[in-house]
């Protein structure tokens, strides 16, 4: 994984909303996959969009 790639992936971390920060910790399984999914998808376009602008 190069350097772009991190950064990418730790801004999409960075900038997470409580409620998906919540969910991940929450002992309801149905919560935790919703916040899990959610969290999936927006690490793939940030790293589609990566790969668009070249890097």
């Amino acid at each position: 994984m190069d350097d772009n790639t991190k950064t990418r992936i730790l801004g999409v971390i960075e900038r997470a909303p409580q409620w998906l920060r919540n969910d991940l910790a929450a002992k309801d399984p149905v919560a935790r996959a919703r916040a899990e999914e959610a969290l999936a998808a927006m690490l793939v376009d940030a790293i589609d969009e990566g790969n668009k602008a070249g890097g």
